[in-house]
């Protein structure tokens, strides 16, 4: 190998953020095993690639002993110190044993073993990239379908989107461009491996902060998520400015906000609350669009009764018991939720 050569590797390296010494390095020890590999050697061997020239040299270690039991291991102590009168027992001693056509196959090596290591670098760059990015939304380009897992094409990276993460009922075709929330990046042999989610409660949160410039600034907050992915949600708000509507500012203009959302989660119905540090006033308002009478709350069990008008009932349960059960997960509350008459009968008994 020539210095231009040496050069080349080294500008590449530095190109694909992989530090030159490291490079010369890995390229040593493939030397090593490819000088093992091509003449049969079973000999103890250190390579030596010059920085500047690309010049290499293979020499044998051997260890000075009295009495040589494999020649290819070990020198007497007598031919040591022919070489070099300073060596003792015990000492190493390196005899150059540099092939007169290694150079081609040094050459060769080194090709590999530089694209390997890019290789590995580039990988390590976007598992690097993706994982800092856990928790997040990515924005790709559906791929292909395998075994129902959708393989999501992310530009530098592929994502997979497997069955328990995709939205009951909602169709992928080759070409779809989908958000994704990404919940893990697993490091493996062929590279990072990425995890993104349609049905994470996060995907509906980190919408809402791109969508609406008052929760990115930090004016109004998310408290709480609940989703039934592909049926309905429930989010819960807070303003920490007295003069700015959490719940107008999630909706937007005509609706306009929320619209997106629901659009992007392809009409998942989401219901937006005002959070309240008041329990009761909380889970009333959790359980909108239904109203409700009263709430009495047991606060060391987190239970609470909630009391609302006869003809609200049904709302306040909703369908097969979902706007209690969001309710509940929003809250962190058991609501049991009775009706006027209910409570009145109850009391006459």
């Amino acid at each position: 190998m020539n210095a231009e050569f040496m050069q080349a590797f080294e500008q590449l390296g530095k190109e694909k953020g992989i530090a030159p010494e490291i490079l010369f390095d890995a390229i040593e020890a493939a030397l090593i095993s490819a000088y093992k590999r091509n003449f049969s050697s079973a000999q103890n061997v250190r390579v030596a690639l010059d920085r500047d020239t690309g010049e290499i040299h293979v020499y044998a270690r051997k260890a000075v002993t009295e009495e040589v039991a494999d020649p290819r291991l070990e020198i007497s102590l007598a031919e040591a110190q022919d070489i070099d009168p300073r060596y003792v027992l015990e000492d190493v001693v390196e005899l150059e044993v540099t092939p007169k056509n290694f150079g081609r196959i040094a050459a060769q090596t080194a090709k590999q073993v530089v694209v390997q290591r890019i290789r590995e670098a580039e990988r390590g760059i976007i598992y690097e990239e993706y994982s800092s990015r856990e928790s997040d939304i990515v924005t790709g380009i559906v791929q292909r379908i395998e075994a129902k897992n959708v393989f999501v094409d992310l530009g530098k990276a592929e994502a997979i989107l497997q069955p328990s993460e995709q939205i009951p009922g909602e169709l992928y075709r080759h070409g779809d461009r989908i958000k994704t929330y990404i919940i893990e990046v697993k490091k493996t042999t062929k590279g990072p491996q990425i995890l993104v989610s349609r049905t994470h409660p996060g995907l509906l949160k980190r919408l809402f902060e791109l969508e609406v410039p008052e929760i990115h600034d930090g004016i109004v907050e998310i408290k709480s998520v609940a989703r039934e992915p592909g049926l309905r949600s429930k989010i819960a708000v807070h303003s920490r400015d007295e003069n700015v509507d959490p719940v107008g500012a999630c909706v937007g203009h005509k609706g306009m906000r929320v619209q997106t959302i629901v659009n992007e989660l392809k009409g998942e119905k989401i219901d937006i609350v005002k959070w309240n540090a008041d329990p009761a006033k909380y889970i009333a308002n959790a359980l909108s669009p239904a109203k409700v009478v009263a709430v009495d709350v047991n606060e060391t069990e987190k239970v609470s009764r909630v009391i609302v008008p006869d003809y609200q009932l049904s709302l306040a349960i909703g369908k097969e018991g979902q706007n209690a059960r969001l309710a509940a997960k929003l809250t962190g509350w058991k609501i049991d939720i009775k009706s006027e008459s209910q409570v009145q009968v109850q009391e006459l008994v």
